[in-house]
């Protein structure tokens, strides 16, 4: 009986390691997916990929100033933001935690948020799409502030779930377009509509999904706490 319980400890701490290798290493691939994006815009090139289609904004200054803001720096919210959720390197590596974690919240609310701002009020697809860019970019610089706060605070738990809600935006730079690869394939729509779709669906999706994953981590952990407080308890008795 105790060797079956063992090894069914074995197996769960197996799926459990397995499970989490394989997330980080699906992020890894997307995360270079996305370097090589940005590596389309080095040296900087107003002719280059998505920007041939955004000659009349690009003639604007501040457009050209956040536009590589933007690129240049959001790909490193995905390397810093990486490592945030890592329970071996918060633990075992605080020091390596804290800077990284330190530089994602710079970089979100210095750079790349308000760059996001200015990208989305003059987002293809009309008064829909900006809507939807504009407030992912709000939203991400709200979450990320939220988190700053609380961790001076030393409220730990409520930055844990602020930096879900930033990092799960942070995200949306690869879920927009794996969804816009998706809807392609399988609904062929108009490149436009494709697109007004997926400005809400690239980070909508995966808010719900933090959201229900935040819910249900506090709901596991008031069923651990009852239980406990119970076996107490019955042990005083």
């Amino acid at each position: 009986m105790l060797n079956a319980t063992k090894m069914n400890g074995f197996l769960a701490h197996i799926r459990q390691f397995g499970r989490q290798y394989f997330l980080y290493a699906l992020l890894a691939y997307f995360s270079y997916l996305m370097l090589l994006i940005t590596l389309q815009y080095v040296p900087p090139d107003l002719n280059a990929a998505f920007l041939g289609i955004k000659q009349q904004e690009i003639q604007h200054g501040y457009y050209q100033v956040a536009f590589f803001a933007h690129v240049y720096t959001s790909v490193f919210t995905l390397l810093a933001g990486f490592t945030q959720f890592s329970e071996r390197i918060r633990k075992q590596y605080a020091y390596v935690h804290r800077l990284l974690g330190k530089l994602y919240i710079a970089i979100v609310l210095l750079f790349s948020a308000p760059s996001g701002l200015i990208i989305g009020l003059h987002a293809n697809g009309g008064l829909f799409s900006q809507i939807a860019f504009c407030l992912l970019a709000v939203l991400w610089f709200w979450f990320t502030w939220m988190a700053y706060q609380k961790v001076r605070l030393k409220n730990f738990e409520a930055h844990r779930r602020y930096m879900w809600r930033s990092y799960a935006l942070a995200l949306s730079a690869i879920t927009l377009r794996l969804w816009k690869w998706i809807i392609v394939a399988l609904f062929e729509p108009l490149p436009i509509d494709a697109y007004r779709t997926v400005a809400w669906l690239g980070w909508v999706g995966n808010l719900l999904l933090v959201e229900w994953y935040l819910r249900s981590r506090r709901t596991t952990r008031t069923i651990l706490t009852e239980r406990t407080e119970l076996t107490k308890k019955a042990v005083a008795k």
